[in-house]
């Protein structure tokens, strides 16, 4: 069989894998590599540092810089696009004849490029970008963000319609992938890439419940916010909050209750240990797009998981969770399971549902679609 070749537009330095986005990218680029695949990365600095632990996985790793600033608020493309057009990027991508793979709507400035015309071209959506900015512009209590959002929300929704220009789209969940569906003939649906290559679950019982994501986006600020107020205030259970850059305001709302604690910037060994060792992770969300690789992350790596309809409803995992969506339901929840031990049946159990999101499974569909253009 011939080399696979392929270059990968990713739209932010995808490493270290600190967040949803960058997890998938940086684990799709391992396993690519472990199938054979050549990969010239080319991808956006702006808050990381080039990094030579992405040339163990690339051919070629190319970077450029991400452009910022009020002028580009007026572009007619939304902000997150505009920012990364970049002249440099179109004239290495017409270097070689490899398959484009655009990584998110940010990196899809080019898609419809006439100088690209010969070139295959394969968008990984991570998002449905504008139903994820209106719910940003809902969650959003800061004036200027809320605009903002709103703004980006309409430009994202008008850029949509660039899909068509791709020859393959690949949703990154069941509920994306019936919307774009709708929209386009080929769409296809392949899972977040993350750290595990096995399941890390353990059987027994933990003495407290997790929340872990990236503190600082607003979306995970308003769960914990709900979890804080609605939820363990009311109960004696204890709660462990474990992520990046934790506000002011969640900073100070966990220091009032005597059964939260608040973990600042873990280090991946010990988020990989508060993972392991809870009783149950508790993830509601109250935005719907995107799959949450968070949900991933905690099903291959603790024992119970409980989450709302809006985190795993129409994700092919709803069924390995405890699901509650009201404040109501996730106090109960929490006192159904506190006590309840998590079964070695129950782990073969997991170990065999999870199969189809094993990074394997899904490299192997990927490098099938790279093939088949």
């Amino acid at each position: 069989m011939p080399e696979t070749s392929i270059n990968i537009v990713a739209f932010d330095i995808p490493y270290p894998a600190t967040y949803g986005g960058s997890i998938d990218i940086f684990y799709k680029l391992k396993t690519l590599k472990e199938k054979g695949v050549r990969i010239v990365l080319h991808c956006f600095q702006y808050n990381k540092t080039e990094q030579t632990e992405l040339e163990k996985y690339c051919e070629k790793v190319i970077y450029y810089p991400r452009k910022r600033g009020l002028r580009f608020m007026f572009s007619p493309l939304p902000y997150i696009v505009v920012t990364r057009k970049n002249k440099k990027l179109l004239e290495n991508l017409q270097t070689n004849s490899y398959p484009i793979l655009f990584e998110g709507m940010h990196s899809c400035a080019f898609l419809n490029a006439t100088e690209l015309a010969d070139q295959k071209k394969i968008v990984r959506t991570h998002n449905i970008e504008h139903d994820y900015y209106k719910g940003l512009q809902k969650s959003s209590t800061n004036i200027p963000k809320k605009i903002y959002y709103g703004i980006e929300s309409r430009k994202l929704n008008r850029f949509e319609a660039a899909l068509e220009h791709a020859d393959r789209i690949l949703a990154i969940s069941p509920n994306d992938y019936v919307y774009l569906s709708k929209l386009f003939p080929q769409v296809d649906f392949i899972p977040a890439f993350h750290p595990f290559n096995k399941l890390k679950s353990r059987s027994g019982k933990g003495d407290y419940f997790l929340y872990h994501g990236n503190l600082s986006v607003e979306e995970n600020d308003s769960a914990v916010h709900f979890l804080l107020e609605k939820v363990f205030k009311h109960i004696e259970q204890k709660l462990i909050v474990a992520g990046k850059n934790p506000g002011k305001s969640l900073i100070e709302k966990a220091k009032l209750l005597k059964n939260v604690t608040l973990e600042e910037n873990p280090s991946e060994d010990r988020m990989t240990e508060l993972l392991q060792n809870a009783q149950a992770c508790i993830l509601p969300t109250f935005q719907g797009t995107g799959l949450k690789l968070k949900l991933l992350i905690s099903l291959f790596s603790s024992r119970f998981v409980i989450a709302n309809n809006t985190m795993a409803g129409n994700t092919g995992l709803k069924d390995l969770c405890e699901i509650a969506n009201s404040a109501e339901e996730f106090v109960a929840a929490v006192n159904k399971i506190s006590n309840r031990e998590f079964t070695s049946e129950e782990v073969e159990e997991r170990n065999r549902k999870l199969t189809a999101f094993t990074n394997d499974f899904n490299g192997d569909k990927l490098l099938k679609i790279i093939q088949e253009l």
